[in-house]
C-alpha cells in the first residue's frame, strides 16, 4: 500500500468500499455470487470439478459464510492497522536505515510492537461483532441448510420474533450478554498480560 499522496488516498476508498454496503446487501450479493448457474464464485469452482452447493452442502455454507465475513469486515481491520502505521514517527525508521535493518526487520522489531495496541483493538471489535452476526448468513442461507448455519443471534430474533415466547427470549439475550462480556474481558486481560511480559 502507498505510504502518502493521492495513491494512499484512492487505496483506503477502495478498500473501504466493502463497509459501505449494508449488511442485507453484502448477503445478497453472496447470494448471487455464490449461484452455480449465473454466479462467478458457483460457475468457477464447479468448473475445476468441485462440486459446490451453499444451498444443500452444510460445509460448503458454512465456508461461504465465512469467507463473506473476512471480505465484509477485513477492510476494517486494515484501515486501523494503516492508522496505526502512520502514528508510527519516522525516528524509528530513521535509526533502523543507519543500523542497516532489512524490511522485516523493521515490521518485527518497529511496526509489530508498535501497533500492538491498534491490532488488539482490530481483535476486540471483529471477536464481538462476531457474536452479532445475523443479517448477512440470514439472506444468504437462511439459516440452511436445515440448521447449518443458524447462529445464536438468530435463534434469540427467533425465539422473540418469530414464537413471541418473551420471557425465555429476554433471558437468553442476558445470558448471551454476559457470555459475550465474559469472552472479552478474558481475551483483553490475556492480551494485556502478553504485551506487558514482551515489554519486560
Amino acid at each position: 500500500m502507498p505510504k502518502e499522496g493521492w495513491k494512499a488516498s484512492l487505496a483506503l476508498v477502495v478498500i473501504a468500499l466493502p463497509l459501505l454496503i449494508p449488511w442485507n446487501v453484502v448477503g445478497t450479493i453472496w447470494q448471487i455470487f455464490g449461484r452455480d448457474d449465473i454466479g462467478l464464485l458457483g460457475y468457477a469452482v464447479n468448473q475445476m470439478g468441485i462440486n459446490y452447493n451453499y444451498t444443500a452442502n452444510s460445509l460448503d455454507a458454512w465456508l461461504t459464510v465465512l469467507v463473506m465475513d473476512v471480505w465484509h469486515w477485513t477492510p476494517l481491520v486494515a484501515l486501523l492497522c494503516y492508522a496505526g502505521l502512520r502514528s508510527i514517527p519516522d525516528a524509528y525508521y530513521q535509526a533502523a536505515r543507519i543500523d542497516g535493518a532489512s524490511r522485516f526487520a523493521v515490521f518485527r522489531y518497529i511496526q509489530l510492537p508498535k501497533m500492538r495496541n491498534v491490532l488488539m483493538i482490530a481483535v476486540l471489535l471483529r471477536f464481538m461483532d462476531s457474536f452479532m452476526i445475523y443479517t448477512e448468513p440470514f439472506v444468504l442461507t437462511g439459516g440452511g441448510p436445515g440448521d447449518s448455519t443458524t447462529f445464536l443471534s438468530q435463534y434469540l430474533t427467533q425465539k422473540a420474533v418469530g414464537q413471541f415466547d418473551l420471557g425465555p427470549a429476554a433471558a437468553f439475550s442476558l445470558i448471551y450478554f454476559l457470555i459475550i462480556l465474559l469472552f472479552c474481558f478474558v481475551l483483553y486481560t490475556w492480551m494485556q498480560r502478553v504485551g506487558t511480559g514482551d515489554k519486560k
